[in-house]
């Protein structure tokens, strides 16, 4: 991934119910699911959801494959991988060890 589909992912899960969809459809797993069982889950009107789900689409982060007269949705965990590698792709290169939680909060004190 460059920099633009980056930052084009991470635009589309900047929004709550884009995010709570994602989140949705990688605990359904390659299994999908349709929007009519995530408007329900969801509480998401259905033109609401189309919407989103076209936004999750353009990002690369979801997938749609017609499965007879449904639609199934599924997340692309290998394209979430792909950003989470590009951002810690520098990180932490001069530090032998990232200080954990535990111990940020001791050395604040």
């Amino acid at each position: 991934m460059n920099e633009v589909d980056i930052v084009k992912a991470l635009s589309a899960l900047a929004q709550p119910v884009r995010l709570e969809m994602f989140r949705v459809l990688t605990g359904a797993g390659r299994a999908g699911l349709t929007p009519g069982t995530m408007a329900q889950a969801l509480r998401v009107s259905p033109t609401a959801l189309s919407f989103h789900l076209k936004e999750l689409a353009n990002s690369g982060l979801v997938t749609q494959e017609r499965a007879s007269r449904n639609i199934i949705y599924r997340s692309a965990p290998e394209e979430m991988n792909s950003i989470l590698a590009f951002l810690s792709k520098h990180c932490c290169r001069e530090m032998k060890k990232v200080p954990t939680q535990v111990e940020n909060q001791a050395a604040m004190q």
